[in-house]
Protein backbone atom coordinates (compact mmCIF):
# COMPACT_ATOMS: atom_id res chain seq x y z
CA UNK A 1 0.00 0.00 0.00
CA UNK A 2 1.16 3.31 -1.15
CA UNK A 3 0.24 7.19 -0.78
CA UNK A 4 -0.65 7.31 -4.47
CA UNK A 5 -1.51 5.12 -7.28
CA UNK A 6 1.73 5.12 -10.05
CA UNK A 7 1.25 5.83 -13.65
CA UNK A 8 3.99 3.66 -14.22
CA UNK A 9 2.91 0.51 -11.52
CA UNK A 10 -1.02 1.22 -11.12
CA UNK A 11 -0.82 2.58 -15.36
CA UNK A 12 0.68 -0.16 -16.72
CA UNK A 13 -1.93 -1.33 -18.61
CA UNK A 14 -4.30 1.47 -18.29
CA UNK A 15 -7.81 1.31 -19.94
CA UNK A 16 -7.43 3.05 -23.49
CA UNK A 17 -4.11 4.23 -22.46
CA UNK A 18 -2.85 5.54 -25.57
CA UNK A 19 -5.53 7.94 -25.22
CA UNK A 20 -4.03 9.37 -21.71
CA UNK A 21 -1.76 12.83 -20.74
CA UNK A 22 -0.71 14.64 -18.01
CA UNK A 23 -1.80 18.36 -18.10
CA UNK A 24 -1.24 20.99 -15.60
CA UNK A 25 -4.19 23.54 -14.89
CA UNK A 26 -5.66 25.32 -11.89
CA UNK A 27 -2.71 23.69 -9.90
CA UNK A 28 -3.17 20.43 -10.50
CA UNK A 29 -1.37 17.47 -12.53
CA UNK A 30 -4.08 15.91 -14.28
CA UNK A 31 -4.67 12.65 -15.62
CA UNK A 32 -6.75 13.24 -18.28
CA UNK A 33 -7.88 10.70 -21.79
CA UNK A 34 -8.69 12.76 -24.88
CA UNK A 35 -9.86 10.39 -27.53
CA UNK A 36 -11.96 10.36 -31.05
CA UNK A 37 -12.88 13.62 -33.50
CA UNK A 38 -15.66 15.74 -33.81
CA UNK A 39 -18.23 17.61 -31.67
CA UNK A 40 -16.69 18.05 -27.68
CA UNK A 41 -18.33 15.15 -25.17
CA UNK A 42 -17.05 15.43 -21.54
CA UNK A 43 -17.31 12.30 -19.36
CA UNK A 44 -16.78 13.08 -15.48
CA UNK A 45 -16.98 9.77 -13.06
CA UNK A 46 -18.66 9.75 -9.61
CA UNK A 47 -16.84 9.17 -6.44
CA UNK A 48 -13.96 6.27 -5.80
CA UNK A 49 -13.94 6.01 -9.66
CA UNK A 50 -11.36 6.94 -12.66
CA UNK A 51 -11.66 7.15 -16.06
CA UNK A 52 -11.06 3.61 -15.89
CA UNK A 53 -15.19 3.18 -15.41
CA UNK A 54 -15.22 4.39 -19.14
CA UNK A 55 -13.09 1.57 -20.55
CA UNK A 56 -15.28 0.55 -22.44
CA UNK A 57 -17.95 3.58 -23.05
CA UNK A 58 -15.05 6.10 -24.15
CA UNK A 59 -14.28 4.24 -27.01
CA UNK A 60 -18.03 3.49 -28.19
CA UNK A 61 -17.96 7.55 -27.96
CA UNK A 62 -14.58 8.17 -29.68
CA UNK A 63 -16.51 7.15 -32.68
CA UNK A 64 -18.91 10.12 -32.50
CA UNK A 65 -17.29 13.27 -30.61
CA UNK A 66 -13.87 13.74 -29.25
CA UNK A 67 -14.14 12.53 -25.77
CA UNK A 68 -12.43 14.33 -22.97
CA UNK A 69 -12.40 12.28 -19.76
CA UNK A 70 -10.23 13.23 -16.66
CA UNK A 71 -9.91 11.74 -13.50
CA UNK A 72 -11.25 14.31 -11.14
CA UNK A 73 -8.51 15.37 -8.43
CA UNK A 74 -7.23 13.35 -6.26
CA UNK A 75 -8.56 10.55 -7.92
CA UNK A 76 -6.77 7.87 -9.93
CA UNK A 77 -4.02 9.40 -11.26
CA UNK A 78 -4.43 13.14 -10.61
CA UNK A 79 -3.26 15.35 -7.86
CA UNK A 80 -4.95 15.64 -4.84
CA UNK A 81 -5.41 19.49 -3.74
CA UNK A 82 -6.43 20.33 -0.20
CA UNK A 83 -9.90 19.53 1.67
CA UNK A 84 -11.13 22.74 1.04
CA UNK A 85 -10.50 22.06 -3.20
CA UNK A 86 -12.70 19.21 -2.66
CA UNK A 87 -15.68 21.04 -2.45
CA UNK A 88 -18.65 21.22 -5.45
CA UNK A 89 -17.60 24.92 -6.41
CA UNK A 90 -14.04 24.09 -6.18
CA UNK A 91 -14.22 21.36 -8.17
CA UNK A 92 -16.24 22.45 -10.83
CA UNK A 93 -13.77 25.63 -11.15
CA UNK A 94 -10.89 23.00 -11.17
CA UNK A 95 -12.36 20.75 -14.44
CA UNK A 96 -13.31 24.27 -16.23
CA UNK A 97 -9.83 25.46 -15.57
CA UNK A 98 -8.75 21.99 -17.36
CA UNK A 99 -11.29 22.53 -20.50
CA UNK A 100 -9.21 26.14 -20.70
CA UNK A 101 -6.36 24.52 -20.80
CA UNK A 102 -6.90 21.89 -23.21
CA UNK A 103 -9.39 24.33 -25.40
CA UNK A 104 -12.29 22.02 -24.47
CA UNK A 105 -16.05 23.61 -25.07
CA UNK A 106 -18.02 20.61 -24.72
CA UNK A 107 -21.42 20.42 -26.88
CA UNK A 108 -22.79 17.46 -24.88
CA UNK A 109 -21.69 16.24 -20.91
CA UNK A 110 -22.00 13.47 -19.36
CA UNK A 111 -21.65 13.10 -15.73
CA UNK A 112 -21.85 9.64 -13.38
CA UNK A 113 -23.01 9.84 -9.77
CA UNK A 114 -21.05 12.96 -7.93
CA UNK A 115 -20.18 13.69 -11.91
CA UNK A 116 -23.46 14.66 -13.07
CA UNK A 117 -23.51 17.06 -9.56
CA UNK A 118 -20.16 18.94 -10.86
CA UNK A 119 -21.85 19.38 -14.54
CA UNK A 120 -24.80 20.74 -12.89
CA UNK A 121 -22.53 23.45 -10.81
CA UNK A 122 -20.60 24.16 -13.98
CA UNK A 123 -23.22 24.84 -16.02
CA UNK A 124 -25.47 26.57 -13.37
CA UNK A 125 -22.09 28.81 -12.87
CA UNK A 126 -21.44 29.75 -16.77
CA UNK A 127 -18.60 27.61 -16.85
CA UNK A 128 -20.00 25.36 -19.89
CA UNK A 129 -22.44 25.94 -22.24
CA UNK A 130 -23.02 22.06 -23.43
CA UNK A 131 -26.72 21.33 -25.53
CA UNK A 132 -27.02 18.45 -23.25
CA UNK A 133 -26.40 17.36 -19.49
CA UNK A 134 -26.36 13.67 -18.91
CA UNK A 135 -26.91 12.45 -15.60
CA UNK A 136 -26.53 9.09 -15.35
CA UNK A 137 -27.35 8.16 -12.45
CA UNK A 138 -26.89 11.33 -10.49
CA UNK A 139 -26.14 12.40 -7.40
CA UNK A 140 -27.59 15.19 -7.06
CA UNK A 141 -30.00 15.10 -4.25
CA UNK A 142 -28.89 15.66 -0.25
CA UNK A 143 -28.03 11.98 0.91
CA UNK A 144 -30.49 10.91 3.47
CA UNK A 145 -32.26 14.31 3.09
CA UNK A 146 -32.63 14.79 6.72
CA UNK A 147 -29.56 12.65 7.53
CA UNK A 148 -28.01 14.51 4.96
CA UNK A 149 -26.26 16.60 7.72
CA UNK A 150 -24.88 13.62 9.42
CA UNK A 151 -23.48 11.82 7.31
CA UNK A 152 -21.20 15.35 6.06
CA UNK A 153 -20.17 16.06 9.57
CA UNK A 154 -19.17 11.78 10.16
CA UNK A 155 -17.29 12.09 6.93
CA UNK A 156 -15.80 15.05 7.45
CA UNK A 157 -14.45 13.85 10.66
CA UNK A 158 -13.20 11.06 9.11
CA UNK A 159 -11.55 12.78 6.20
CA UNK A 160 -9.82 14.68 9.26
CA UNK A 161 -8.34 11.87 11.05
CA UNK A 162 -4.58 11.04 9.23
CA UNK A 163 -4.72 6.95 9.86
CA UNK A 164 -8.96 7.13 8.43
CA UNK A 165 -7.90 6.96 4.55
CA UNK A 166 -4.87 4.52 5.27
CA UNK A 167 -7.07 2.05 7.34
CA UNK A 168 -9.36 2.17 4.69
CA UNK A 169 -7.42 1.71 1.63
CA UNK A 170 -5.67 -1.33 3.92
CA UNK A 171 -8.83 -3.10 4.19
CA UNK A 172 -10.01 -2.37 0.28
CA UNK A 173 -6.59 -4.00 -0.30
CA UNK A 174 -8.45 -7.09 -0.34
CA UNK A 175 -9.86 -7.73 -3.53
CA UNK A 176 -13.25 -9.68 -1.96
CA UNK A 177 -13.62 -6.09 0.10
CA UNK A 178 -13.47 -3.91 -3.03
CA UNK A 179 -15.68 -6.54 -4.87
CA UNK A 180 -18.40 -6.31 -2.31
CA UNK A 181 -18.81 -2.34 -2.23
CA UNK A 182 -19.17 -2.77 -6.09
CA UNK A 183 -22.17 -5.19 -5.72
CA UNK A 184 -23.72 -3.09 -2.59
CA UNK A 185 -23.98 -0.61 -6.18
CA UNK A 186 -26.86 -2.66 -7.45
CA UNK A 187 -24.42 -3.51 -10.31
CA UNK A 188 -22.23 -6.94 -11.26
CA UNK A 189 -19.36 -6.03 -13.27
CA UNK A 190 -17.14 -8.22 -14.85
CA UNK A 191 -13.23 -9.23 -12.67
CA UNK A 192 -11.20 -6.72 -14.49
CA UNK A 193 -13.45 -3.81 -13.75
CA UNK A 194 -13.27 -5.23 -10.11
CA UNK A 195 -9.89 -5.44 -10.50
CA UNK A 196 -8.87 -1.91 -11.38
CA UNK A 197 -11.43 -0.72 -8.37
CA UNK A 198 -9.32 -2.79 -6.20
CA UNK A 199 -5.75 -1.56 -7.65
CA UNK A 200 -6.81 2.31 -6.94
CA UNK A 201 -8.28 1.87 -3.54
CA UNK A 202 -5.57 0.63 -1.75
CA UNK A 203 -4.32 3.46 -1.79
CA UNK A 204 -4.43 6.49 0.70
CA UNK A 205 -4.90 9.54 -1.54
CA UNK A 206 -7.91 7.88 -3.47
CA UNK A 207 -9.28 7.27 -0.16
CA UNK A 208 -8.72 10.81 1.02
CA UNK A 209 -10.41 12.16 -2.29
CA UNK A 210 -14.04 10.13 -2.03
CA UNK A 211 -13.99 11.01 1.87
CA UNK A 212 -12.87 15.10 0.91
CA UNK A 213 -15.69 14.99 -1.15
CA UNK A 214 -18.30 13.73 0.60
CA UNK A 215 -16.97 16.26 3.58
CA UNK A 216 -17.32 18.98 1.32
CA UNK A 217 -20.20 19.05 -0.17
CA UNK A 218 -23.44 20.55 0.16
CA UNK A 219 -26.16 19.80 -2.69
CA UNK A 220 -29.10 22.19 -1.27
CA UNK A 221 -27.53 24.90 -3.95
CA UNK A 222 -27.79 23.08 -6.81
CA UNK A 223 -31.24 22.36 -6.06
CA UNK A 224 -32.32 26.06 -5.47
CA UNK A 225 -30.40 27.12 -8.52
CA UNK A 226 -32.03 23.94 -10.84
CA UNK A 227 -34.73 26.19 -12.19
CA UNK A 228 -32.29 28.20 -14.66
CA UNK A 229 -30.19 25.62 -16.01
CA UNK A 230 -30.22 26.00 -19.51
CA UNK A 231 -28.73 22.99 -21.04
CA UNK A 232 -31.05 20.21 -21.91
CA UNK A 233 -30.92 17.82 -18.89
CA UNK A 234 -31.43 13.91 -19.51
CA UNK A 235 -31.69 12.02 -16.43
CA UNK A 236 -30.87 8.11 -17.11
CA UNK A 237 -31.72 6.20 -14.25
CA UNK A 238 -31.04 2.35 -13.47
CA UNK A 239 -33.98 0.52 -11.82
CA UNK A 240 -31.42 -1.84 -9.69
CA UNK A 241 -29.55 1.45 -8.44
CA UNK A 242 -28.83 1.20 -5.03
CA UNK A 243 -26.29 4.23 -4.28
CA UNK A 244 -29.26 6.37 -6.20
CA UNK A 245 -32.57 5.66 -5.37
CA UNK A 246 -33.94 5.62 -9.06
CA UNK A 247 -36.91 7.56 -7.72
CA UNK A 248 -35.21 10.81 -7.34
CA UNK A 249 -35.16 11.12 -10.81
CA UNK A 250 -38.61 11.97 -10.26
CA UNK A 251 -37.73 14.39 -7.12
CA UNK A 252 -35.23 16.49 -9.59
CA UNK A 253 -37.84 16.58 -12.76
CA UNK A 254 -40.64 18.27 -10.23
CA UNK A 255 -37.71 21.14 -10.12
CA UNK A 256 -36.74 21.23 -13.28
CA UNK A 257 -40.31 19.92 -15.20
CA UNK A 258 -37.96 20.06 -18.53
CA UNK A 259 -35.96 17.30 -18.05
CA UNK A 260 -36.54 13.67 -19.49
CA UNK A 261 -36.05 10.57 -17.78
CA UNK A 262 -35.23 7.50 -18.94
CA UNK A 263 -35.19 4.65 -16.85
CA UNK A 264 -33.16 1.65 -17.56
CA UNK A 265 -34.56 -1.77 -16.22
CA UNK A 266 -31.97 -4.51 -15.10
CA UNK A 267 -29.00 -2.41 -13.89
CA UNK A 268 -26.95 -0.79 -11.51
CA UNK A 269 -25.46 2.01 -10.07
CA UNK A 270 -22.27 1.15 -12.75
CA UNK A 271 -24.89 1.00 -15.63
CA UNK A 272 -22.20 2.24 -18.05
CA UNK A 273 -19.56 -0.80 -16.51
CA UNK A 274 -22.80 -3.10 -17.01
CA UNK A 275 -23.83 -2.73 -20.27
CA UNK A 276 -21.96 0.03 -21.93
CA UNK A 277 -23.29 -0.45 -25.65
CA UNK A 278 -26.81 0.40 -24.28
CA UNK A 279 -25.37 3.15 -22.69
CA UNK A 280 -23.85 4.80 -25.74
CA UNK A 281 -26.92 4.32 -27.45
CA UNK A 282 -28.91 6.16 -25.04
CA UNK A 283 -26.20 8.97 -25.04
CA UNK A 284 -26.07 9.91 -28.90
CA UNK A 285 -29.84 9.41 -28.80
CA UNK A 286 -30.12 11.76 -26.31
CA UNK A 287 -27.65 14.05 -28.03
CA UNK A 288 -29.63 14.20 -31.62
CA UNK A 289 -33.00 14.65 -30.10
CA UNK A 290 -31.23 17.71 -28.31
CA UNK A 291 -30.39 19.24 -31.86
CA UNK A 292 -34.04 18.16 -32.84
CA UNK A 293 -36.56 21.00 -31.66
CA UNK A 294 -38.95 19.09 -33.27
CA UNK A 295 -38.89 15.66 -30.81
CA UNK A 296 -41.10 15.14 -28.57
CA UNK A 297 -39.65 15.25 -24.77
CA UNK A 298 -41.67 12.91 -22.75
CA UNK A 299 -39.93 9.93 -20.85
CA UNK A 300 -39.96 6.71 -21.57
CA UNK A 301 -37.85 3.36 -20.52
CA UNK A 302 -34.74 2.57 -22.19
CA UNK A 303 -35.11 -1.32 -23.71
CA UNK A 304 -33.14 -3.88 -22.60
Amino acid sequence: MSDRPSWEREGRDWPNREASRFVTAGGLRWHVQVAGSGPDLLLLHGTAAATHSWRDLLPMLAAHYRVIAPDLPGHGFTDLPPPPRLSLPAMSAGVAALLAVLGVKPRLAIGHSAGAAILLRMALDGRIAPATIVSLNGALLPLGEKHAAFFTRAARMLAGLPFIPGLLAWRASNRAVAERLLMDTGSRIEPRGVDLYARLLRHRSHIAAALGMMANWDLHPILHDLPRLQPQLVLLAAARDRTIPPAQAGRVRARLPSARIIQIPGLGHLAHEERPAEIARLIIEADAESLSPSVSTLPYTASG
